[in-house]
């Protein structure tokens, strides 16, 4: 019988730099809360139509690279490929648009996608994710996106660049668009990118192929088309971040690759991840909601990747997360002292100190090795003899100095070390 394996292109987590992925996950989310947005737990798999109206049948997320199936019910359900459609469902569906707005809300977890595996490139990609739903104010666009950078310097990222820009609403983009694909038809388009032309023309900006990139050197771009709303709203938007200290480039060319977008776009790079270096991004998405059958209200939010930027601290030498797994590692020898180590390691973790303990029927020699696998800087020796005079050894792992302690007194005296 064959060794079964994880499905192509799903990344595992293993101990210990699995502690590198929490760490960059529970950082990304605390910048979030430092900013007022609380946490929603999505589900994985949603009715396909929520990704269909939400994100855009056009985009290659939709047509090419979302997980669909039909369940016993005959429904058609798929896995979420992205977040936000997915809040926005769950807002309408509990009427959170009805109370205090902005209505502001953050999620991590696995998302799907039918794509060639490659270096930060995942079938199953993690992400952070937060939503602003329900107030058209550009300072809460720079919020948005001084929380994502927030959270990128809070892990000790430096080399990632942010790149800004503007699409337009649904007064101007019509008029650019209409310019835009006036443009392409004069272009000698393979078929394939002519329907994307024809059908959502800004995505002919994202193609990341030399060839189409040399045709598309004098092409008009989005802010230079913007309604005086919209260059006002874009103008304010770059003072609050420079306001906030955040630093970022004007792209033009920077369009987001699903169809929901409107006015504000911004994407974190990378450069030292190579063809993958997008390490995050988002935008505004004004009309979200109403095409999901709900009110027509705005929304702005980001989905910052979770392998990519460990891939990132990883690249800068950063290891976030970096410690021990455990402080202490109990070593019992005898049967009568395993049940004390037992309990003494119940009394550490009461007290919030980690704490491991050798198992099974292991020798001192044995269970010393453990202890020094594990990474504990102290090990505690219960032995039988020890024990009858109600006394532990401690040995510091650090510089091998062993001393005798009262067993009542061991908790306090590490926990206070420890500090």
């Amino acid at each position: 019988m064959s060794q079964l394996q994880a499905p192509r292109g799903v990344p595992e987590y293993l101990p210990p730099d699995s502690a590198e992925f929490l760490a960059v996950r529970n950082t990304l989310g605390r910048s979030a809360e430092l900013a007022g947005y609380g946490y929603i737990e999505l589900p994985v798999f949603e009715d396909t139509a929520v990704f269909v109206r939400g994100v855009g049948e056009s985009t290659d997320v939709v047509s090419k690279e979302m997980y669909t199936f039909t369940d016993r019910g005959d429904r058609s359900l798929s896995l979420r490929p992205e977040g936000t459609a997915g809040v926005m469902r769950s807002v309408l569906e509990h009427n959170l648009h009805r109370g205090s707005l902005p209505v502001k809300l953050w999620y991590a977890g696995p998302f799907f996608r039918a794509e060639r595996p490659q270096q930060g490139r995942y079938r199953q990609l993690q992400q952070v994710g937060v939503e602003a739903i329900g107030v058209d104010d550009p300072l809460l666009d720079a919020e948005v996106i001084a929380v994502a950078d927030e959270g990128y310097r809070r892990l000790g990222l430096r080399g990632y660049r942010l790149d800004l820009s503007s699409i337009g609403c649904k007064e101007c983009r019509p008029v650019y668009r209409a310019v835009l694909q006036e443009f392409l038809a004069g272009l000698p388009l393979d078929d394939a990118t002519a329907e994307r032309a024809r059908i959502n023309p800004l995505r002919v900006l994202d193609d990341k192929r030399a060839e189409i990139r040399v045709l598309l050197t004098d092409a008009p771009l989005p802010p230079d088309h913007l309604c005086d709303e919209c260059r006002e709203h874009f103008t304010r938007v770059q003072q609050a971040l420079t306001a906030l200290g955040v630093r970022f480039a004007l792209n033009p060319r920077l369009v987001r690759g699903l169809d929901y977008y409107t006015r504000t776009t911004f994407e974190f790079d990378h450069p030292a991840l190579g063809a993958q270096s997008g390490i995050g991004g988002g935008g505004r998405y004004d009309g979200l909601m109403a095409s999901l059958g709900g009110p027509d209200m705005t929304g702005i939010g980001f989905g910052l990747g979770t392998d990519r930027t460990l891939l990132a601290c990883r690249a800068e030498g950063l290891r976030p997360g970096e410690g021990r797994r455990v402080e202490v590692f109990i070593v019992p020898l005898g049967e009568a002292a395993r049940d004390a180590a037992s309990k003494l390691a119940g009394r550490f973790r009461a007290d919030g100190m980690p704490v491991d303990m050798a198992y099974g029927s292991r020798g001192l020699k044995g269970a010393m090795k453990a202890a020094d696998r594990s990474g504990a800087r102290w090990a505690i020796i219960v032995g039988e003899k020890e024990l009858a005079e109600g006394r532990v050894q401690i040995k510091d792992m650090t510089n091998g100095d062993q001393r005798s302690v009262v067993v009542e007194d061991v908790v306090g005296q590490l926990l206070t070390e420890g500090m």
